[in-house]
């Protein structure tokens, strides 16, 4: 018995190739991520491989060490500090494609405690003392660690604090030392407590006029400068879907500048 509803050779392998054109073409890139900004790059990255088919693969960490890292060789193409210091050294080095380099989030410092019998509303719990450990990012590894002795410079409790420190060695350790109790107190990434839902009464939210603006750059790195994926990624990153995500997990935007083009 002939077989029929076959579609015309010629049709059949233009549909092949239509169907299959998306996942041949899509590439892959490794990017380096600060681990203030763990969970809002994870949602930025499903919407975008969603949109182009491009995987990403995240590695997080301390700014500080993933600086040290790409210096010495390290397979990233794309970093997410978290300061524009050092997206700006390995500019300087000769380690970046020029012009490349924007501001992609202002972070936001909070005080808190996950203890029920400690009340955080203010700088009086720091210059009370009725705690026994403070955790911060180690502030040479992490600019969110720098910013809090910053905040503890500007209030004149360094110090009064500076015995009672649990150093993390980055913003993910040092939510993990106050989550679970092992430091009653800590500074830590108001994202952080805004993507666990955390009451706004349980934490103080640093006023940004105790430090240094946190500005976190993003960089292409010379390893990305051909990779179609790391180019789009960044290009992504500064677009409207992935700026009101960042907005909604508690970071502040610098105005809006042209998408980074290939």
């Amino acid at each position: 018995m002939p077989v029929t509803n076959l579609l015309p050779l010629p049709r059949l392998a233009a549909l092949i190739l239509l169907l299959f054109a998306r996942p041949l073409l899509a590439g892959q890139t490794q990017v380096a991520v600060a681990a203030n900004f763990s969970q809002t790059m994870q949602r930025i990255v499903e919407d975008f491989q969603q949109q182009s088919g491009h995987r990403v693969g995240l590695s997080f960490g301390s700014s500080g060490k993933f600086y040290a890292q790409i210096r010495q060789g390290a397979p990233f193409e794309v970093l997410l500090s978290a300061d524009s210091e050092k997206p700006a050294a390995l500019e300087k080095a000769g380690l970046t494609v020029n012009g490349q380099r924007f501001t992609y989030a202002m972070g936001t410092l909070a005080l808190w405690s996950a203890l029920d019998n400690i009340s955080v509303q203010g700088a009086d719990i720091l210059s009370g003392g009725d705690f026994n450990r403070l955790a911060l990012a180690n502030p040479r590894l992490a600019p969110y660690g720098l910013a809090a002795m910053q905040v503890l410079d500007t209030l004149k409790l360094t110090q009064l604090t500076r015995h009672k420190w649990v150093l993390g060695e980055n913003i993910g350790q040092t939510y993990q030392f106050v989550a679970t109790g092992n430091a009653e107190l800590g500074f830590v990434a108001l994202s952080q407590l805004l993507a666990r839902n955390i009451p706004s009464d349980q934490y103080w939210q640093i006023p940004a006029t105790l430090h240094q603006p946190i500005r976190q750059d993003a960089v292409l790195l010379s390893t990305g400068r051909n990779n179609p994926a790391a180019i789009q990624l960044l290009a992504f990153l500064q677009g409207e879907k992935a700026r009101r995500t960042i907005r909604e997990h508690g970071y502040t935007l610098p105005p809006e500048k042209p998408a980074v083009q290939p």
